[in-house]
């Protein structure tokens, strides 16, 4: 039973839930982002001034991994470094005209498709698979399955 379970787990990640990670990289190619750049100019139209230090802290990634989407930005005029003030050593992220404007309209494009899927499924089955959602990922992040039933 376990096994079927599984096999038809994997056929809905392969046929649908790869559809919540291609939604948004989508409208994200259109600026030549990937899905973890999108985020990151969010996360910067969100709290201006972050630094890639509490990029890695609030993600659980490694620096080098930050680094290099971070390199991209600045390599594609999304975003800009500037030496904070107080400690010339950090450097504070900002977004440039052209990050504000695609994380703009990819923030729109992203909410207003979400929207559409509420508007399908309805509010509560949106909550029910959100919560499901953190607590696979609550439960995967601090184990297996069955090391946390033992």
């Amino acid at each position: 039973m376990k096994t079927e379970l599984l096999e038809k787990y994997i056929d809905a990640y392969l046929s649908t839930l790869k559809y919540l990670d291609d939604f948004v990289s989508q409208t994200a190619i259109e600026y030549n982002l990937s899905f973890e750049q999108y985020l990151i100019i969010r996360e910067i139209a969100q709290r201006d001034g972050l630094t890639m230090t509490d990029i890695v802290d609030e993600r659980n990634v490694t620096r080098a991994a930050i680094s290099r989407q971070i390199k991209m930005l600045l390599k594609r005029n999304y975003v800009y470094q500037e030496a904070d003030a107080n400690d010339r050593r950090r450097m504070l992220l900002h977004l440039t005209p052209d990050g504000k404007e695609a994380e703009r309209i990819i923030s729109k494009k992203v909410r207003e498709r979400f929207n559409g899927w509420i508007d399908i499924f309805g509010q509560a089955k949106a909550e029910e698979i959100l919560s499901f959602i953190q607590d696979f990922g609550a439960v995967a992040g601090n184990g297996t399955a069955k090391e946390i039933k033992e």
